[in-house]
């Protein structure tokens, strides 16, 4: 079991404790000591962020392997259409490769805390929402998404990690939570046999013999594959 704190992280604050430039991180908001994020959330970026006491959990939490969805809303600049919102569910190619499938849709805007300092609203330019679920985690990923299929993000906000949300948080505000994350079972690996020669064992060599070497990577468990060898001419 591991403990949580779920902070709605406010507009310009830095997703950790300290920082050499004097900007506004966790410690403004946040006392708990032995407390780390779990993830990151950009400093011009809005919303749930976790806290937690627990290195494994920690790992579960913030790497995309484990596919928790994290769930965003978004306002950008332009009515955008249903071509765009297709692209964005499809994946969208960045510089650093293409995103996975995403669910992608339009939204009415929701009732949210008012951000300090407002977004710059253009005079005769108007804006629309959207709700995206990713379960990556690249770098500024959703401004990228959304400005790729043409519309830039102007604000966001996410709502929700797994089943944790945001809800009821005013910016800078928290509040505890508990949770026991199944840990994965280990990969397991045959054991490594190695070959031993005929002379060893002091048999007559064969014109051939067959050993079984375990493979050992982070793609491929348990496996083997067959070496093969040959009597050398004399």
């Amino acid at each position: 079991m591991a403990n949580l704190i779920l902070v709605n992280k406010p507009f310009q604050v830095l997703s950790q404790f300290t920082d050499k430039e004097q900007r506004s991180t966790l410690a403004d908001y946040v006392s708990d000591v032995g407390f780390y994020p779990a993830g990151r959330l950009d400093y011009d970026s809005e919303g749930l962020l976790i806290l937690t006491d627990d290195g494994p959990t920690q790992q579960q939490l913030s790497n995309p392997a484990y596919k928790l969805e994290k769930t965003y809303w978004v306002q950008v600049e332009g009515e955008i259409d249903q071509q765009a919102i297709d692209q964005l569910a499809k994946g969208v190619l960045l510089k650093d490769g293409m995103t996975k499938p995403a669910k992608a849709k339009t939204i009415i805007e929701p009732q949210l805390w008012d951000r300090n300092p407002p977004i710059r609203e253009r005079l005769n330019k108007p804006t629309s929402w959207l709700e995206l679920k990713i379960k990556e985690g690249k770098n500024r990923q959703v401004r990228r998404m959304t400005a790729a299929v043409g519309f830039p993000t102007l604000r966001l906000v996410r709502y929700a990690i797994g089943n944790w949300t945001v809800e009821g948080l005013e910016p800078g505000k928290s509040k505890r939570a508990v949770v026991h994350l199944s840990t994965p079972a280990p990969k397991t690996n045959r054991a490594h046999k190695t070959n031993r020669s005929p002379q060893a064992n002091n048999t007559k060599p064969s014109s051939r013999y067959k050993g079984k070497q375990g493979i050992n990577n982070q793609s491929k468990t348990g496996s083997g594959i067959k070496t093969r060898t040959t009597r050398k001419a004399r």
